[in-house]
């Protein structure tokens, strides 16, 4: 059986700590940054953590980490 292939654009979107959970970066700090609040900005910078479903999936494109 061949090997399975690493979804590349998966790849550059998330990161699956040691403890199996997946990280990625929050919506909405690509445009319009004059008009939100600077709370929501730095709030925005951090990284979050996915839900099951969603986690589910991304973990089937990324079938070695």
């Amino acid at each position: 059986m061949p090997k399975a292939k690493t979804h590349k654009g998966t790849a550059k979107r998330f990161k699956v700590t040691a403890g199996g959970k997946v990280m990625a970066q929050k919506a909405g700090r690509r445009h319009n940054l004059e008009k939100k609040p600077t709370s929501r900005k730095r709030r925005l910078r951090n990284e979050a953590v996915l839900g099951r479903g969603d986690s589910k999936h991304v973990l089937k494109l990324l079938p070695y980490a």
